[in-house]
């Protein structure tokens, strides 16, 4: 296994394309999003294992919002790539495209950043490879990992003060659409 100190995005990007069966489908009919977002991690897990040279865990997924509906029989692809780097932590990008193969069509259905960590063989944090950045487009990514970063610091601080302030839960409820029965 050879180490690099830094790679280009292009060294890891990942393309995961899947077709849609029917036994993938919902009582409504549409494709599961558990099943979606089984594939975004492991595409995330690919491109990261492919830019750390190292086994990664998932440690954590921002919002995932389903754009729209995935139909039996459509060809998904998941693309990935590694957007931002950390000592140990790499943010990957991953936008899914669903087409209908028969019409020609493309739908974008997700967009989501998971966080991998790379570990060692006794399950601690491993040092990354920095990215080398080569276009525009690779730098405006890079840089919103490290705001997003940043902000979900201050959320978790910002949650923590919230749900540990002071005050009554009975009154603070007392607009909601619930019944205190005691």
């Amino acid at each position: 296994m050879q180490s690099y100190d830094f790679l280009p995005v292009r060294h890891s990007e990942t393309v995961l394309a899947e077709l849609m069966i029917p036994s993938y489908a919902n009582f409504g009919g549409k494709i599961h999003g558990g099943l979606i977002l089984s594939l975004m991690d492991k595409v995330a897990y690919v491109c990261a294992t492919k830019h750390a040279s190292a086994y990664c865990v998932t440690a954590s997924i921002d919002t995932v919002d389903f754009r729209q509906p995935v139909e039996v029989g459509e060809l998904v692809t998941l693309m990935a790539s590694v957007n931002y780097v950390g000592a140990s932590s790499m943010v990957v990008g991953i936008r899914v495209v669903s087409e209908n193969v028969k019409l020609h069509t493309i739908k974008h259905t997700n967009t989501s950043y998971f966080t991998m960590v790379a570990i060692d063989d006794d399950h601690k944090p491993l040092k990354v490879p920095g990215l080398i950045l080569e276009n525009e487009e690779q730098v405006r990514r890079f840089a919103e990992g490290k705001r997003r970063k940043e902000l979900k610091i201050q959320h978790k601080e910002v949650v923590k003060e919230v749900l540990h302030s002071t005050g009554s839960d009975k009154s603070f409820l007392e607009l909601e659409r619930c019944k205190i029965s005691f």
